[in-house]
């Protein structure tokens, strides 16, 4: 099969080489019985989740000349329920600290949660009504270190009240990283997180917002998560939710967060619609038509 024409969500050969040794390891412990490899490379597989996630597409209008969705959606179940997905996102979130002068694990965390409308194939169970942001849908909530990289995600029903979402948050950020010992959130969350971090030996400090301010307003500390769910959102698989499930939405974020990661550690950008299209290759410039 010829190789096809790149697409801008590609992984260079640079950023391929950097989640590489995790991928290999993965599928030399995974063999199948009859020793076949599979029709797909797994840098083609992990291409197009990370097209997916760019794009936003439903499963089966894939692109032709991309694997198709059974054999990528096999990957993507497998990948998130054993936990590969986040793998390899920690594993990238270390370089990123590290190039970044950082320990590998941070020592304080920023908290703060999102409500996404929820699409109609989402369980009824597994969505609600947000009641302070007069939303229905589902909730997202991150733990960000103070670059903006995440630390704990989890995805519940809107309803689910902040309180519960931050001292979850706050036993996955401790799991995560045992040298967290700060953590900002919004005034959203309550006093229960607070006490719920003293056990954990977590200082928790609520942010709240400057007296008379109208609008979007970034409070000090906290905005780095807000900036955080802002880039995810750029990933238009993200903008609503449209997973069944909850972990679903969850690896999409992982997934996301390592496009993120692998451009910074590489440098390299995703072309926007601001950016000047090329010329058709054969299209004369100005100085042949002259």
């Amino acid at each position: 099969m010829d190789r096809r024409e790149p697409y801008p969500s590609d992984l260079s050969d640079e950023a391929w080489e950097l989640i590489r040794p995790v991928i290999g390891a993965w599928k030399a412990k995974h063999r199948s019985v009859s020793g076949h490899d599979g029709g797909y490379a797994m840098r083609e597989i992990v291409n197009v989740l990370l097209y997916q996630a760019r794009t936003g597409c439903q499963w089966r209008y894939l692109p032709h000349d991309l694997p198709p969705k059974s054999a990528v959606y096999y990957y993507f179940g497998l990948w998130r329920d054993d936990g590969t997905a986040e793998t390899i996102h920690d594993l990238l979130r270390w370089q990123a600290r590290e190039i970044r002068k950082r320990r590998e694990n941070p020592t304080a965390v920023v908290l703060d949660s999102q409500t996404v409308r929820a699409s109609a194939n989402a369980p009824k169970e597994t969505t609600g009504w947000d009641p302070g942001k007069k939303s229905p849908g589902r909730k997202r909530g991150i733990a960000t270190d103070v670059i903006g990289l995440v630390i704990a995600v989890l995805v519940v029903a809107a309803s689910v009240h902040d309180n519960a979402t931050g001292i979850t948050l706050l036993d996955k950020a401790a799991a995560s990283a045992p040298t967290v010992t700060k953590a900002w959130a919004d005034a959203g969350f309550k006093e229960a997180v607070v006490e719920h971090g003293t056990r954990l030996g977590i200082d928790v400090e609520i942010v709240q917002r400057e007296p008379g301010a109208r609008g979007f307003t970034p409070q000090p500390k906290r905005w780095v998560a807000e900036q955080t769910l802002g880039t995810l959102m750029l990933h238009r698989r993200l903008a609503r939710n449209y997973e069944t499930r909850p972990a679903s939405s969850v690896a999409w974020i992982h997934w996301s967060m390592t496009d993120v990661m692998l451009r910074r550690l590489t440098r390299t950008t995703t072309p926007t619609w601001r950016d000047p299209p090329r010329p058709a290759p054969d299209t004369p410039d100005e100085s042949e038509r002259r």
